[in-house]
């Protein structure tokens, strides 16, 4: 252990070497559910300085454990009798080229950075999600991160064009693409988009941009039921050619909980309906952008019309349309605010599913039922990415014990519909056991056979994604 730590300081400079309590902000996760004991806190600055502390460790035998910012939900990064690499120093934006429409950034770059320098060229970067002021590339490009635009624009996977990774031995591959297209071989990059470390430490990537909007048109809708305004979606996208960018729900049980926790974010109606829908369409064409004669912008015009024949269809049952950036704003604070109510009730089951679109009522209805032959008592607030089909369910039991049936039952309803127990918040700890049960084996044993290449002697984030055999 000594010889390791002074190999390490020696690669990296004393004072980025952390151990006792210097490492306590990386031995336990924001929420404070998992709390680990690592070896050590290595912060290299370079991919060069990551290469060197993994063939270290390498050569000493130890685990490694990769953390970014440290604002995931599954226990990805507790770290047991292991090396942590923060990659927090590594948060240079190398290169921003609006021609290309692309940005090549470093793991530790938090993503408010990317957006603020996007938007200071007159683009965007589409990877937006509540964390955003804190969470990491890096973390975000090893999970899969979704959020709000998936949509539109596709998760973490989807903008990433290529990586640099170190893998096990310290090796660094270079799969800095930045191209659309190369098909030459197996797609590399796509083995680590996802793996949480377990393959190879992400150190830099290169992502794609797209230009910024010139006018959003967003809205929050009440209905009585799901199934009636679930044609808005459609609607606004034949209306737009496909522009919406944001399809979120927020049903019955959640603006309940966030009138009691954030009542300075105010409600949108006067009484709180049974479904609340927030609809965001964007558009970087100055016709749909630019005001006419009377004033309004042509997108926010498009949004008024579906809505209003909605209305008088009898679909939904009242809007409310931004007439502001701040009115936009406030919306989305409502949103957003969802990792703050949805915590803090204990103890409490975390879903992170996926349904298809025309399938999440059926859920949504049916899972009460199967709940209460559980806990009578239990109670669930929801909140999701709609048009994605990605819920964050949440149930409540009224005493411990309970959370591997109640879990056991939401998957095995989202397994009757075809749906995925996890989508977008990775696997870590908390979801070995949904893997043992849920994943394909043939598709376990895959997965385990890529490991083994990669990382033979299973010292990449270990025990995390992958559950063990038996």
């Amino acid at each position: 252990m000594d010889q390791m730590l002074a190999e390490l300081a020696a690669a990296v400079g004393g004072p980025q070497v952390l151990t006792g309590a210097d490492m306590a902000k990386y031995a336990s996760d924001w929420m404070g559910h998992y709390h680990g004991s690592p070896l050590a806190v290595v912060r290299p600055g370079t991919t060069a300085e990551v290469a060197a502390c993994m063939q270290i460790a390498a050569r000493a035998g130890v685990n490694l454990v990769p953390i970014g910012g440290n604002t995931g939900l599954v226990g990805g990064t507790m770290a047991t009798a292991s090396l942590i690499i923060s990659l927090d120093r590594m948060n240079r934006i190398r290169e921003l080229r609006p021609g290309a429409r692309l940005v090549i950034a470093e793991a530790g770059v938090i993503l408010q950075k990317i957006h603020e320098a996007a938007e200071a060229e007159g683009l965007y970067f589409p990877l937006w999600f509540g964390a955003r002021g804190s969470a990491m590339l890096g973390g975000a490009l090893s999970t899969n991160a979704g959020g709000s635009n998936v949509l539109r624009y596709g998760s973490t996977r989807g903008l990433c064009l290529g990586l640099e990774v170190v893998l096990a031995d310290g090796r660094i591959l270079n799969l800095m693409s930045e191209l659309h297209k190369d098909n030459s071989g197996y797609d590399l990059k796509q083995l680590f988009i996802g793996a949480e470390g377990t393959l190879g430490i992400i150190t830099a990537a290169v992502m794609k941009l797209v230009p910024a909007p010139r006018a959003h048109a967003t809205a929050v809708v009440a209905a009585d039921s799901l199934p009636k305004a679930l044609g808005l979606l459609n609607r606004m996208q034949e209306a737009t050619g496909g522009r919406v960018e944001a399809f979120e729900l927020m049903p019955e049980d959640y603006s309940h909980r966030l009138s009691k926790v954030r009542p300075d974010l105010g409600q949108p109606f006067a009484t709180i309906p049974p479904v609340t829908l927030l609809i965001e369409a964007a558009t970087t064409s100055a016709d749909e952008a630019n005001p006419g004669p009377d004033g309004q912008v042509p997108l926010v015009a498009k949004l008024e019309t579906v809505l209003g024949t909605m209305l008088e269809e009898g679909l939904i049952d009242d809007a409310v349309i931004a007439q502001s950036e701040a009115q936009r704003m406030a919306i989305w604070a409502r949103r957003e605010a969802a990792a703050e109510i949805c915590h803090g009730i204990h103890p409490f089951v975390d879903t992170d599913i996926c349904l298809p679109i025309d399938r999440v009522d059926t859920f949504l209805t049916g899972i009460g039922a199967r709940l209460a032959a559980i806990d009578p008592a239990a109670t669930t607030i929801t909140v999701g990415h709609l048009g994605d089909g990605n819920l964050h369910f949440s149930v409540y039991p009224t005493r411990e014990g309970l959370e591997d049936p109640v879990m056991n039952c939401v998957e095995d309803m989202v397994a009757e519909l075809g749906g995925s127990f996890s989508a977008e918040h990775g696997i870590g700890l908390s979801k070995l056991p949904s893997m043992r049960r849920r994943k394909d084996p043939v598709a376990l044993d895959v997965m385990r056979a890529v490991k083994a290449a990669l990382d033979p002697e299973g010292r990449m984030n270990p025990g995390k994604v992958i559950p063990a055999r038996g």
